[in-house]
């Protein structure tokens, strides 16, 4: 249920109503607009009678919401989320740029790729310390020591980093090192880390979807988190499973505006795991930013070749500068700021 209420209402009336139906047991969710302050509603709704706070003169009207998803819903937050990672905003008018290898294979290399992105652009880092793989037999990461030379490559660059969580255990330590924690693909729906990152994890989560996971069921997976206490989560596409092999997936450049449709919350893009190619890379990038993406996340090797993770797949430094250039273009044209 959505309690909208009228223009220029004041914040004391506002908690008046919230007391009156926090007192019915319910959790209220405040967001203030520039026009207008909407109160979400999440518990028994049926406890409250919409026609007994509609007559409230601050109120402007009184709305179920038919999706199950609630904290997640463009109905409960009519403005786009920006979620701060670290000093970088994502969402609303402004683009992130996250790039890096997809493992970390040594100090060395991470801090010589994380100085060429930043050169070319990027204000974010990737990089893979535990690695979900296909095979047992394939490099799983790092680990711990992955994460360690990440913090150094933050510190020679100043790159916020992002790196993927695969279990609780090593929430705390995320907590400590990670700016942007990323929830893989294969994790989307595992819902009792879902739950753990809702309630332990302090910093910002980047949530891909599921190689074969509906628009629902991925906003569900946000909502996890969000109802488990982390409000702050951004959405990342990265190709789903479909029929045609020739591609690694399938990149769904419609979720762009589906999910901003449906939800508040920042959305980027992976073209790197969609196309699982190169050369496919940049025409996705460009494509996803004139659909009005909030960000990329895009692999870049200083030698793809011999890389031991997803080389086919990344980009040189000297090629995803020049992508970057052409990409900002684009980005003034759809109101995006670089």
């Amino acid at each position: 249920m959505i309690i909208v209420f009228k223009s220029k209402v004041n914040q004391e009336d506002v908690e008046k109503v919230v007391q009156r139906v926090e007192k019915l047991g319910l959790i209220a969710h405040i967001s203030q607009g520039e026009e207008t302050t909407i109160v979400g509603l999440v518990g028994d709704t049926t406890k409250v009678d919409p026609k007994q706070i509609e007559v409230l003169p601050v109120v402007e009207k009184v709305m179920h919401v038919g999706e199950p998803y609630k904290l997640a819903n463009r109905a409960f937050h009519p403005d786009d989320s920006i979620i701060d990672v670290s000093g970088v905003k994502v969402g609303g008018d402004h683009l992130a740029l996250i790039a890096g290898p997809c493992s970390v294979e040594s100090k060395e290399q991470v801090i010589e790729i994380a100085k060429a992105a930043k050169a070319a652009g990027a204000n974010l880092l990737r990089g893979g310390a535990f690695k979900p793989r296909t095979s047992p037999y394939a490099f799983q990461g790092m680990g711990s020591e992955g994460l360690d030379i990440l913090v150094a490559a933050k510190e020679a660059t100043g790159l916020p980093i992002v790196s993927e969580l695969m279990s609780a255990e090593y929430i705390e330590e995320f907590n400590e090192k990670v700016d942007l924690v990323q929830i893989g693909a294969r994790n989307m729906q595992n819902f009792d880390l879902l739950k753990e990152v809702g309630k332990r994890c302090t910093k910002p989560i980047l949530l891909k979807r599921g190689l074969s996971s509906t628009y629902e069921e991925w906003i569900m997976s946000a909502e996890y988190i969000m109802a488990s206490g982390n409000p702050n989560v951004i959405l990342c596409e990265r190709g789903v499973r479909t029929f045609e092999t020739y591609t690694r997936n399938t990149l769904d450049l419609q979720a762009i505006p589906v999910i901003k449709r449906l939800t508040h919350l920042p959305i980027i893009i992976d073209p790197s795991h969609a196309g699982g190619k190169w050369w496919l890379v940049e025409p996705m990038a460009k494509a996803s930013v004139a659909a009005g993406c909030d960000g990329l996340m895009i692999e870049v090797h200083n030698n793809p070749e011999c890389a031991l993770c997803d080389g086919p797949q990344s980009l040189k430094p000297k090629k995803y500068t020049e992508l970057i250039e052409e990409i900002k273009d684009i980005a003034k044209i759809v109101g995006k700021e670089v």
